[in-house]
């Protein structure tokens, strides 16, 4: 059901973003796989799903130790990836995440190829 993937997903963004869980986010943001899915649900109809994806690729961007694959999906998509955040929820009034997602934009527009 919508309902159980939503919670899912705000379950995994809240399992990885603890401290505690290190370890499993690290091995999680290796997989270029989870990238793909998560960079669609950025994409989806529901505005509170998109925000819990964001929660996730923040974490992909951040990472100073992005594995090959992971920098290369990135940089693969670099310009539709900043074409997408400069419209992203541009009606949310939260400072935090504005600042987050101009990280993120920052982040996407010094990838370089390796």
């Amino acid at each position: 059901s919508p309902h159980i993937s939503h919670i899912s997903r705000r379950l995994l963004s809240d399992l990885l973003l603890d401290r505690s869980n290190f370890a499993t986010m690290t091995r999680y943001i290796t997989s270029t796989d989870h990238l793909k899915t998560i960079m669609n649900l950025l994409r989806d109809g529901s505005a509170t799903i998109q925000m819990e994806a964001f929660h996730v690729f923040k974490i992909y961007v951040a990472n100073p130790n992005k594995g090959a694959a992971v920098h290369d999906l990135l940089l693969r998509n670099k310009e539709r990836l900043q074409a997408f955040l400069a419209a992203f929820q541009n009606d949310r009034a939260d400072e935090q995440f504005a600042e987050e997602k101009r990280f993120v934009m920052d982040e996407i527009a010094r990838l370089e190829p390796r």
